[in-house]
Formats: C-alpha cells, structure tokens, sequence
C-alpha cells in the first residue's frame, strides 16, 4: 500500500486498507506554509470540510471514494484548487504550491 512521502504524515494507528485518505504539505518557495486552510469539496464544489494546515504544512483528510477539489487558502495567495482523487485502501499525496 501506500505511504506517507519521507518526512511527511505518519500513518501509525491507521488501518489504510479500510481509509480512503487524502493528505499533503502546503508549500511557499519550497518552505512549509502553516497556518493555511485546505477545504474539501466535492465533485459539485461543495464544501465538506476544512482543515489547518500544521506548523510543517501539512494536512489530512478521510474522504470517501471519488473525485474531490482541495482548496487551499493562505495569508498572502490567491486560492489555489488541486483535483484529487481518493481510494479506500489508497493514500494521495497531495503537495500544494502557492
């Protein structure tokens, strides 16, 4: 299965093979941006949930299966979407630059 990226997430205590997890680092200029927000929507664009972003960057969410926009929101960006697709038994990785 996969893996959180070297220095990402950890994965401890998951059980992914029943998790369809979507997870990844927000990045300005190559250097971790925390305190940003990521929203997940669906496929019609509708809100699901949002989280901040940790000092390292980095987020997570637990989606069900299909298609779903990440949107990141940062002090001093415009708002940048990135399509992604999540998988029971899958991790996507997911690095925003903005």
């Amino acid at each position: 299965m996969c893996g959180a990226t070297e220095g990402g997430l950890s994965l401890d205590g998951i059980d992914v093979k029943k998790e369809a997890i979507v997870q990844g680092q927000v990045l300005r200029d190559g250097e971790p941006v925390g305190n940003a927000y990521v929203r997940l929507l669906d496929r019609t664009g509708e809100f699901t949930a949002e989280v901040p972003t940790s000092a390292s960057g980095h987020f997570r969410f637990f989606a069900g299966d299909g298609e779903w926009t990440l949107r990141t929101l940062a002090p001093q960006a415009d708002p940048v979407d990135n399509a992604v697709t999540a998988a029971v038994g899958s991790v996507a990785e997911v690095v925003v630059a903005i």
